[in-house]
């Protein structure tokens, strides 16, 4: 299982190095931890001497939290979920170099192993189980040799004791044809208490439209099937996908709780549909218009899921993003059943993946989305699944991390 590298790490302006043995437990982590929880939110952090297994974890408390959501405190994949032993219901996630964030004595999972993370991702509730008094998210950081390190939360060492207000708010890139035309544009989903969709159409200001909140999953289609993209959203907790179109919000309960939400027109009469995709399986689930189920099996359980389409037939095809090595797995299907997958470069480790009609020329290309920079990288080709010229067009739109 490979976890994806930043191309830039910068800890106080200076590249971080993380040595054979684990960085010293006073030294600042290559990864650039955020607060676990949502962006804006307030918690007090404590420990004691005698605090298992470090007095350098943490334990997280505000008023009234048991229930409250816990999410990532940077990128990474899972690589444990547990339910006995004194952590309780533990979630871990391996990150830069080796080095792990753990999350314990929740009340509930929303993560299953190898599912890749992105930062600001629910990853469950804050609970008591395992050897916990009381509700509480116990939370370390691990250097590479396993050790419990001083936490730092945005480049600074934390205070034990101190109240801080969470500031990992983050941006989500999504594209599809949201204003005029028929080429696709490029958008955000900001994670904030009341998120939105911000969507770009220079020289104007951005379109923005409210839906959801910090922890849901975005998803965007054509719902009604009028011409127009509209966002939507999926809330883990109750597996709810909430869809906007101009006549109002569509409700479709649907998937496991781990599940990661996709789109697409799986029978191209217009109109998009809503699938799931089992995390740490690469079980994608795509729901018909009258509830019938389609499973496809494709890609790795560190995978992330990408839609569109690829060979211009008016459905929507399937695809795969693998973080760690920038390339695209594109599936097709002829008009005899017959599929072949297509591996397409694109990006650099660790980008985020996403898909548009740059051209709109009907069919789907691929492109990515640095965090580090907030700049969209659209590849364009005649076809993604074909051995034609390809040329790159790049577009900064939302905050970099």
């Amino acid at each position: 299982m490979r976890v994806p590298f930043r191309r830039s790490l910068l800890i106080g302006g200076v590249v971080a190095a993380v040595s054979v043995g684990g960085l010293p437990a006073d030294a600042a982590p290559a990864t650039p931890y955020q607060m676990p929880f949502p962006c804006g939110q307030e918690w007090t952090g404590k420990t004691r001497d005698s605090h298992s297994p470090s007095r350098n974890a943490v334990d997280w408390n505000r008023a009234d939290d048991a229930g409250d959501q816990v999410v990532a405190a940077a990128p990474g994949v899972v690589t444990r979920v547990s339910s006995s032993g004194g952590y309780g219901r533990m979630v871990r996630v391996e990150h830069v170099g080796g080095e792990t964030s753990v999350y314990a004595h929740l009340a509930s999972v929303a993560v299953a192993e190898g599912q890749s993370l992105d930062q600001a991702a629910l990853v469950g509730t804050v609970g008591e189980s395992g050897n916990a008094t009381a509700p509480h998210l116990h939370f370390e950081e691990r250097n590479a040799g396993g050790t419990v390190v001083k936490p730092f939360f945005d480049a600074v060492k934390f205070v034990f004791g101190s109240t801080l207000a969470s500031r990992n708010c983050v941006d989500v890139p999504v594209a599809g044809n949201f204003i005029i035309g028929r080429k696709s544009e490029v958008g955000v989903f900001r994670r904030l208490e009341v998120a939105r969709f911000r969507f770009a159409r220079p020289p104007r200001k951005p379109k923005i439209l409210k839906l959801g909140t910090s922890t849901d999953q975005p998803v965007v289609g054509n719902w009604d099937g009028i011409g127009r993209f509209n966002p939507g959203v999926r809330t883990a907790a109750t597996r709810t996908f909430q869809l906007k179109t101009p006549a109002g919000i569509e409700t479709i309960r649907f998937g496991r709780v781990t599940d990661l939400p996709i789109a697409g027109d799986w029978d191209g009469d217009g109109s998009w549909e809503i699938g799931v995709v089992n995390a740490g399986k690469g079980k994608f689930r795509l729901r018909a218009a009258d509830g019938t189920l389609t499973p496809v099996f494709l890609g790795d359980a560190d995978d992330l899921p990408v839609t569109g389409d690829w060979d211009g037939d008016r459905r929507t095809d399937l695809g795969v993003y693998d973080q760690a090595t920038a390339v695209f797995t594109l599936r097709t299907v002829d008009a005899g059943g017959g599929v072949t997958l297509t591996s397409v470069p694109f990006g650099e480790p660790g980008d985020l993946p996403l898909a548009g009609d740059w051209d709109g020329n009907g069919i789907t290309d691929v492109g990515a989305w640095d965090p580090d920079t907030a700049t969209f990288s659209q590849r364009r080709s005649k076809s993604p699944v074909g051995a034609r010229a390809v040329r790159v067009t790049t577009v900064r739109f939302g905050l970099p991390r």
